[in-house]
């Protein structure tokens, strides 16, 4: 299992799929969704990019919630983000949520790699089907995007590959 990540070029369209429900099953439900997530978080807590997130512990607590029910619905799980999302389209509501945010590469790359470690510790999940859910992160992620070293700014237009 590679979870590598791939370089965000501005202005290029980016193309990603929704994880299976495999993962979703994989992982173990809503619970272990929950644990995944709740573990993710608390790394982000203490990793370079928590100045992103309230720093308030039950502010913090909140976060962590809401963003678990957008992960167990996006990877196939019951409609749990719908209140948050207001009718919105998952994908493209997370899009423009992160469009309140000056994200830069570094933060990317930083947020993946807390990820990558807490998805490294996932026990008794098919490496196959951590790697199509990395994917999603991967690729999805680039659309967050919108601050470059150049100094510019660039807000993704959504879009979405088609699954065969």
């Amino acid at each position: 299992m590679s979870m590598t990540i791939s370089p965000v070029n501005k202005g290029e369209a980016v193309h990603f799929k929704n994880p299976s429900e495999k993962f979703y099953e994989a992982i173990g439900g809503e619970e272990g969704m929950k644990k995944l997530m709740y573990n993710f978080y608390d790394k982000i807590y203490e990793s370079e990019i928590a100045h992103f997130f309230p720093q308030d512990e039950e502010e913090f607590e909140e976060v962590k919630v809401k963003n678990t029910r957008f992960f167990i619905q996006i990877c196939g799980g019951p409609k749990v983000y719908e209140e948050e999302s207001k009718g919105m389209e998952l994908n493209e509501f997370m899009i423009r949520l992160h469009d309140d945010f000056s994200i830069n590469e570094k933060a990317r790359i930083e947020w993946l790699g807390t990820m990558r470690e807490a998805l490294e510790e996932v026990k008794g999940v098919d490496p196959e089907i951590i790697e199509d859910f990395w994917n999603y992160l991967d690729n999805f992620s680039k659309l967050t995007v919108n601050t470059f070293a150049d100094g510019s700014t660039y807000y993704a237009a959504y879009t979405q590959a088609q699954e065969n």
